[in-house]
Parts: structure tokens; sequence; C-alpha cells
């Protein structure tokens, strides 16, 4: 990790899901359920493959989280049931979604830890992507807002997003790092703008976020788990 320069850092950014506390085994799991309801018109794989492809196709309109979420999943069902679905399983469908939004947070592994080492030392943002209210909505139950110097709840991360959000802060991209579980999301477009990353692999990635440019592992730094970032900055 030569390249990359701690004196120079002023601001951390930190991803929110799967990064500070579970979110994508909740929607495998959601996922799950809802192919057992239809589970009388295909088969788990074919449902599953079938979802994906209406979540890719409305990614555009509805962005990303459980609301979206949900409606990609009513718009498979009445699709691969040929309109034959009943109501009282749009109903189910519709429970499973509700569920997802109010499922508690489950914060991962030494997160307070770290943020409470580096607070004094850095200034500490959130920069997570996804549904303004239900982000909002999990970021003030995980109990971490105090921790924040800002929030920054993107549509998408690309690197204009990140380009902005560095703007916003006042600071050279070289003086912002940020700390993340997806290199689609949390890395490339980073280090792509000429800031810094830190990649904290999670055991469960979404199929989206796995779909990206190959990588030069040198230009950025990974840990095994969040705690080892301590290490490094």
């Amino acid at each position: 990790m030569s390249i990359f320069m701690k004196n120079k850092i002023k601001i951390i950014g930190f991803d929110a899901d799967d990064t500070l506390w579970v979110n994508e085994p909740l929607y495998r799991g959601t996922e799950k359920l809802f192919a057992n309801i239809l589970s009388h018109y295909h088969p788990e794989n074919e449902i599953n493959n079938e979802l994906f492809k209406t979540e890719m196709q409305n990614l555009e309109m509805y962005g990303y989280g459980a609301k979206g979420f949900m409606l990609s999943m009513i718009e498979t069902a009445l699709r691969i049931s040929n309109n034959k679905i009943t109501s009282h399983e749009i109903n189910q469908i519709i429970e499973l979604g509700k569920d997802l939004l109010n499922q508690p947070i489950v914060l991962l592994d030494d997160v307070e830890i770290v943020l409470r080492k580096l607070q004094p030392d850095y200034k500490l943002i959130l920069a997570t992507k996804g549904d303004l209210l239900d982000q909002e909505r999990k970021l003030k139950k995980s109990g971490l807002i105090a921790y924040f110097h800002h929030i920054e709840i993107m549509s998408d991360k690309h690197e204009n997003n990140y380009l902005k959000l560095v703007n916003r802060l006042d600071i050279d991209p070289e003086d912002f790092v940020m700390i993340g579980n997806s290199i689609k999301s949390d890395i490339l477009p980073v280090i792509n703008i000429g800031a810094q990353a830190i990649h904290v692999p999670y055991h469960t990635t979404w199929q989206h976020e796995n779909d990206h440019e190959e990588t030069d592992i040198s230009k950025f730094a990974t840990v095994e788990k969040l705690i080892e970032v301590l290490n490094i900055l």
C-alpha cells in the first residue's frame, strides 16, 4: 500500500449497508420467502433470475432500496404467473416488503470501536446510496448518527456523485478516503477521481455489485475486518 497517503487524509467516508450494519442477507432472506410464495408457478432459481431481471430494468426508475425491491417483486409475480397470482399472494408480497423495511439494525463487529477511535482525528461522514427515507430510518435505528460530521445519501455511487461530495466538503479528492464493502460502488469510482479507498469485503454481496471492471488491487487497501482499518489510519 505504498500509494496510500495517510498524512493527506482529512475526511473518512463510510458506506452503510454491509459495511456498518447487516443488509444484503435480509434481502436474500426476503427473496427466498418470495420464491416460496410463487413456488407453484416456477422453481426457485427461475424466480430469482426473473426478479433480478426486473430489478435491473427498474433500477433507473425506482433506484435502490426496499420500496423498489417490493415493487419489483410484485411486477415479477404478475409476469411469471401470467397475471394469475391471487390478491392474497400479492398481499403476502407487500407484507414481505414491509417486514424488510421494519427489520432491526444489526451492527457489524467492532463498528462503534472503529468510529470512536477515528472520530477525534478525522471528520467522519456516512456516504450511502438508496431510498432517502429508508436510509435515514436505518441510520436513526443504528444509534451511530452522533459519530458523523455529514450524511450523504446518494441516488447512486458513480464518479460524479463522489466529485460532488468532495466539492461540498471543500476538500481535494486525495484528502478523502472511502471505506466500504463494494468494489463497484465504494472503491472504483473513488480511486478513479483521485481519492483513496479501503475495501472491507462482506460474505454476501448483491449480484449487481459484482458486475464491475477489472481492478488493480494495488490502488487501494483491503482488510478482512473493519477493525483492521485502525492499522492503516
